[in-house]
């Protein structure tokens, strides 16, 4: 059975970090990546990785700011995220997906992804 669970939120000022983790079990994946949510607002791609290999890909909106890494040895994923901003403020979730494509239609939508963790909020205050 595939578990995800999620760790790491909370509430920072603005300009500050947080690093979200999501170890996940029960298979080997192909690709896992992170998406968050708003309120009001539809889902969106946050950062995605390759197993194999360790490619990144980010949504233009945190790159440069936040740095997705794996380790492979404990299946887990962490999202360090640096100078926040207030327009950061959602639900972060984590998903990983059996196979993994590097096409960015692929990777950037939630269809994409089998498995999915609970969820973990970050606030950011202005």
């Amino acid at each position: 059975q595939v578990q995800m669970v999620e760790s790491g939120g909370g509430l920072v000022q603005a300009g500050g970090s947080l690093r979200l983790s999501c170890a996940a079990s029960g298979r080997t994946f192909g690709g896992m990546g992170w998406f968050r949510q708003a309120p009001g607002k539809e889902r969106e791609f946050v950062a995605a990785i390759r197993w194999s290999g360790g490619n990144t890909y980010y949504a233009d909106s945190v790159k440069g700011r936040f740095t997705l890494s794996r380790d492979y040895a404990k299946n887990t994923v962490y999202l360090q995220m640096n100078s926040l901003k207030p327009e950061d403020t959602a639900v972060y979730s984590c998903a990983a997906a059996k196979t993994f494509d590097t096409d960015s239609y692929y990777y950037r939508i939630s269809h994409s992804y089998g498995y999915w963790g609970q969820g973990t909020q970050v606030t950011v205050s202005s």
